[in-house]
């Protein structure tokens, strides 16, 4: 079963049983629109398989169509990538709805088309912040602009950078480092990349990027924890195979705990590399979780866990969130509002950190979950549908940016899912 863009709410059945079975969760988004991107600036066919499609995916497929690249989809995991290892100035600008990698990495490859780039996304991407790295690419001796410090960004691409040393303020987002690692390969000298401070949004996802670059050829060296020196290789074409998205395995995971069933996704939790995949050793501590989790390195998990958590023994408070404010939505202020529709004060903000107080499920309420256009909301807010009658999640076809068949595999699964009556 999917949710189709038509659909306008979905009602969750608590299955009243264990959930058991086997689903197999979609290839992780973040190292597809990685390896993509990589594939696109290689000279030469690259094969990725495991790949999510998903409208994240497609979203960085078609911007590199646009830019000269041949992206070819032989099946339902795979892409074909043939590239001379440059990029053309597009005809119309690159519209990436609210794919925040897609984004922020085309951004800064921009710097090696040939001509002006823009890049821009839907209404929700528009304010989500990329002054950070547009600062960043102007100390390479980039010419962008984005006047709002948000997309749409207007790079004017000269085939290259000259600079060979750029500070990064990650505060907000790991994604900028990614990007200018990922452009630091295409210069024409060494170029050293460092972290301005120490704060940083989800380390590991950097770990995945510099993995990447090295699959397709590129010669990174780490100098420090927050230093990395990127040689001027280029990238080669490769063959490339794309683990299962580890946030999507959370929700599986959780389904798992709250039912007391047991879920085959097919990967043991230990086998993944995305930082999100930690989670899983709070998800089977349920119902006791820890009093405090920082979610600082598995932001992508934290719904997830806030849903867990409005069923666990004792109040849990997560720290290192701020960043989630500035995600698809606020996320923190998403699952204060839409947890506390089931029972009022269920979950609170405190400054920037999220506490879930759990009550009785008999004590909860049916609710009409707003979803923000944002995939995680409705995914993790449908978690907490296995457990309250009544739960109906808004919008639910928003979970095509990361996972399409989300509905499909719950329903694979045993839990029925229905469509109210129009009012």
């Amino acid at each position: 079963m999917t949710a189709s863009g038509t659909m306008d709410a979905l009602t969750v059945i608590p299955p009243g049983r264990a959930l058991t079975g086997r689903v197999s969760p979609p290839g992780s988004k973040s190292i597809t629109n990685r390896a993509l991107l990589l594939a696109a600036l290689a000279r030469g066919t690259s094969r990725l398989t495991g790949a999510l499609k998903s409208d994240d995916t497609r979203y960085m497929a078609e911007a590199l169509r646009q830019m000269g690249v041949t992206v070819e989809e032989p099946d339902a995991t795979s892409f074909t990538v043939t590239g001379d290892g440059t990029l053309k100035a597009p005809a119309a600008p690159l519209f990436l709805g609210n794919a925040g990698t897609a984004t922020r990495f085309l951004t800064a490859a921009a710097a090696l088309a040939n001509g002006p780039v823009v890049v821009t996304g839907d209404e929700h991407m528009q304010k989500r912040p990329i002054a950070p790295l547009v600062t960043a690419l102007r100390t390479l001796g980039v010419a962008v602009e984005a006047p709002s410090g948000c997309p749409p960004v207007t790079v004017q691409g000269r085939g290259g950078f000259k600079g060979d040393a750029v500070t990064i303020d990650a505060g907000l987002s790991s994604q900028y480092v990614s990007a200018l690692l990922m452009l630091a390969a295409g210069g024409g000298k060494p170029v050293r990349v460092s972290l301005a401070g120490d704060a940083i949004g989800a380390r590991g996802y950097i770990d995945l990027t510099v993995a990447a670059m090295r699959a397709f050829g590129a010669k990174v060296e780490q100098e420090g924890p927050g230093a990395w020196l990127v040689h001027p290789t280029g990238y080669r074409a490769a063959d490339f195979h794309i683990e299962p998205d580890a946030s999507a395995a959370t929700y599986l995971w959780a389904a798992e705990v709250l039912t007391g069933g047991r879920i085959d996704i097919g990967t043991q939790a230990e086998a993944f590399t995305q930082p999100d995949a930690k989670a899983w050793a709070l998800i089977r501590a349920f119902p006791h979780l820890p009093a405090e989790i920082d979610g600082s390195q598995m932001q992508d998990a934290v719904p997830t866990l806030a849903a867990l958590a409005a069923f666990n023994a004792t109040p849990v408070r997560f720290t290192g969130i701020a960043n989630l404010r500035v995600k698809e939505c606020d996320r923190v202020a998403a699952m204060a509002t839409e947890l506390s529709r089931l029972a009022p004060g269920l979950a609170v903000e405190e400054g920037n950190d999220l506490i879930v107080t759990p009550v009785a499920k008999e004590r909860m309420q049916p609710a009409r979950i707003t979803t923000y256009a944002d995939h995680r909301i409705a995914m993790s807010m449908a978690l907490v549908g296995l457990m309250v009658p009544g739960v109906t999640i808004l919008d639910p076809g928003c979970v095509a940016k990361t996972y399409p068949n989300y509905w499909r595999d719950l329903a694979a699964l045993g839990v029925s899912l229905e469509e109210p009556a129009a009012a």
